[in-house]
């Protein structure tokens, strides 16, 4: 009976470390989009640079919206 217990649980483990890597580099990729299409006026790396602020939030959130998106997509 622990023998399976452990075996479900580094199951459980490693699906979701995927989903969380799967959700890691689609938030990544949906920001770059975001830089190159949406934003082409603006350079957010020289902006972050530059050390401001309105422009490392407005990334931040972007990743956050990307990954409940993500993860609601993902839970079915």
């Amino acid at each position: 009976m622990e023998a399976e217990f452990i075996a479900a649980t580094l199951f459980n483990l490693g699906v979701n470390l995927a989903y969380t890597i799967v959700a890691l580099v689609l938030a990544v990729a949906a920001l770059i989009l975001i830089d190159r299409v949406l934003l082409r006026d603006v350079d957010i790396q020289k902006q972050l640079q530059d050390g401001n602020l309105a422009v490392s939030i407005f990334a931040s959130t972007i990743l956050l919206f990307v990954a409940l998106i993500v993860s609601f997509g993902l839970k079915g």
